[in-house]
């Protein structure tokens, strides 16, 4: 028997359920015209953050994006000490959903700052939650990944006060204090590492050692559930990072008989459930087997059971009731309430003593003796049979859902109710069936048993066959090098996932802008429309790669149209070297100022004059389009005089 084990920390730990509390909170309160942020995607998880998107609370990069009286949320993460100065001089209404634990490392850090201390911080100096950490210490803080960097951090430090990210393995504190004692380096430490972190990350490791395959349930950008899958690894050949029930790799899971599961800190509790109960669904066996399955529904339906059918002859009528002998020693009582009858007919209009019957038993003792008959449930036949031929054409009925029930719904076709699991009633996770009641739902028939009055609905397969349906028309419209408009739905670090109408294409960093670019959202932000040029595709992989920069013309295809020389253009400086400065006109377009083209004196040392993201003026002395260089002039771009008159004043 297959077995799929939970492991015993898995999901939202305390700062990030805080987080969320409190951002509902605010959805809840929202007034008219108030609009709600977070800095940042509020935990690393697609599904919490689209979410909250489509609830109107969107993810913005700082308190510049923000208008006065603008709710800005401030996630698990933390931010640094400058962002709630900006904030409250912008009149922001900041909420602070920093992670209690992340908190105090602040608070350590300011102090120790403020004292003359070398802050030293242990983790990924690209996560949000260290940034924010060393905002507290004026971005001084030696940030330090591996044991390597500790190495030439040790060199060149005579003190360190160190913290560490909440989410880091206790290993990698534990080498890089190795190395600074080695060292006989003067360390305070602050072994600030989470406990939720460390019981998560002990219970994965426990769990990894006793499964034959291991899945990991979480966010591609959350570093703690990325640290679950490392630990895993070491432990379980068998490991698989999981974001949602479409990752799970179900044909390799199949032949694993015991199956352990583990989720990230920022994993919501509903997508672990989904993707357990989908395992459970796929490929466990015994347990699930459909004989056992049915019998499951034999105790949550609860309903009258029927009989089979019995012929008789009538012995008595009134007008309330036949009494039919079927040559045992009870007779047989068919109310009027149980045969169908025209408007204005009688019993006694229809049947007399004697006649042969043909009913259905539905009681075995009607609490006088008799047994109850139903000439209506024969009607329910012609249902079954609909259903049956429904169930062996794979075709869709149309039922209405009447109550709830342990597991499921019970749900009506006609005069026949069959079950609905709560795995069934969407393509997605239902983990309380209230907002189906009442409702009238398409689906198809997975399972009849009329003798044993059971049916069993799946409105699951509907939604799964419309979808591909949906896909396949969507694949079937687009072909390569078609322009088409999509949606901007995540981020990774590599690219940007869009929208087509139902599948997604890839857009790779490279191919968003002729310029270079460290992240899509320089560019891009979730929910935008674009139109982009298809590269290439591959349906049976399921992959559309696509180009945004390929809807406008390459800088240089188009030079001579937009540049002459001669010409004063305006542009950024986005590399200094010791002979001059590249200054960029537009995205994939720059430009060389040398060194004796800066200003009209001389110039010892470049960054003197200039810096990294200023604006200039310049003047184009040369383009040369086979080797694609363009000279510039700052001093050329410069009233000689105007400059000599300022130096003077000054």
């Amino acid at each position: 028997m297959r077995e799929i084990i939970r492991a015993e920390h898995a999901g939202f730990c305390f700062g990030v359920k805080q987080a969320m509390e409190k951002t509902e909170k605010q959805i809840q309160q929202k007034e008219p015209g108030r609009r709600i942020f977070t800095c940042g995607p509020l935990i690393h998880n697609r599904l919490v953050t689209e979410n909250l998107a489509r609830r109107g609370v969107e993810a913005i990069d700082g308190p510049a994006q923000a208008e006065p009286g603008d709710v800005v949320i401030v996630r698990s993460h933390g931010e640094g000490k400058r962002f709630f100065e900006e904030a409250d001089a912008r009149g922001l209404n900041v909420v602070n959903a920093t992670c209690p634990f992340v908190d105090r490392i602040h608070q350590l850090v300011f102090d120790a700052y403020n004292e003359g201390k070398q802050v030293v911080i242990i983790g990924d100096r690209q996560h949000p939650e260290v940034q924010g950490i060393n905002g507290w210490c004026e971005n001084t803080a030696e940030v330090i990944g591996s044991r390597e960097e500790a190495e030439e951090a040790a060199k060149k430090l005579s003190h360190a006060f160190l913290v560490c990210q909440t989410t880091i393995k206790k290993e990698l504190l534990e080498e890089i204090t190795e190395v600074f004692e080695k060292q006989k380096l003067e360390v305070e430490i602050h072994n600030t590492i989470c406990d939720a972190t460390r019981k998560r990350q002990q219970a994965c490791s426990e769990l990894s050692k006793n499964v034959d395959a291991m899945v990991i349930i979480g966010g591609k950008n959350s570093s703690n559930t990325r640290k679950l899958y490392e630990i895993s690894k070491k432990n379980c050949n068998k490991s698989f990072f999981v974001e949602n029930i479409e990752d799970l790799p179900l044909q390799l899971l199949r032949n694993c008989n015991k199956i352990g599961v583990a989720a990230g800190a920022s994993t919501p509790e509903c997508v672990i459930k989904e993707v357990i109960a989908n395992m459970s669904e796929m490929i466990t066996n015994e347990k699930n087997s459909m004989a056992d399955f049915m019998d499951e529904i034999d105790a949550s339906l609860r309903l009258p059971r029927t009989g089979e059918i019995v012929d008789g002859k009538v012995h008595q009528v009134t007008e309330k009731e036949i009494i039919v002998n079927m040559g045992c020693k009870k007779d047989g009582i068919l109310p009027v309430e149980e045969i169908t009858l025209e408007e204005g007919k009688k019993l006694t209009d229809l049947f007399e003593v004697g006649d042969e019957i043909q009913a259905k038993v539905i009681k075995t003792d009607d609490g006088d003796g008799g047994i109850l008959l139903s000439k209506k449930k024969l009607e329910i036949n012609e249902h079954w049979n609909e259903i049956t031929e429904a169930l062996e054409n794979k075709s869709i009925i149309n039922v209405k859902v009447i109550r709830q029930v342990n597991g499921g719904v019970i749900a009506a076709y006609k005069e026949v109710t069959g079950f609905i699991p709560l795995s069934q009633l969407s393509d997605k996770f239902v983990e309380n069936a209230d907002e189906f009641m009442g409702q009238t739902l398409d689906v198809k028939v997975s399972r009849v048993d009329q003798k044993r009055n059971r049916a069993v609905f799946s409105r699951k397969a509907v939604l799964n066959e419309e979808r591909q349906k949906k896909i396949a028309a969507v694949w079937e419209s687009l072909n390569v090098d078609d322009i088409v408009e999509g949606t901007v739905m995540r981020f990774t670090d590599y690219g940007a996932f869009i929208d087509l109408g139902g599948i997604d294409g890839l857009l790779h960093i490279s191919e968003i802008s002729w310029g270079k670019l460290k992240h899509p959202q320089e560019v891009l932000q979730i929910g935008d429309k674009v139109k982009v040029k298809i590269l290439s595709m591959n349906e049976e992989k399921g992959k559309i790669s696509l180009g945004l920069k390929q809807t406008t013309p390459e800088p240089w295809s188009v030079i001579d149209v937009n540049y002459h020389v001669g010409e004063i253009v305006s542009g950024k400086v986005v590399q200094i070297k010791e002979y001059g400065a590249f200054v960029e006109l537009e995205p994939g377009l720059d430009g060389l100022v040398h060194i004796s083209e800066v200003a009209h004196k001389r110039v010892g040392n470049i960054a003197d004059e200039l810096s990294i993201g200023q604006a200039v003026n310049a003047k184009i002395l040369d383009i040369d389009k086979e080797r694609k260089r363009i000279s510039l002039s700052i001093k050329e771009a410069t009233d000689a005089d105007a400059v000599e008159e300022e130096n003077y004043e000054a």
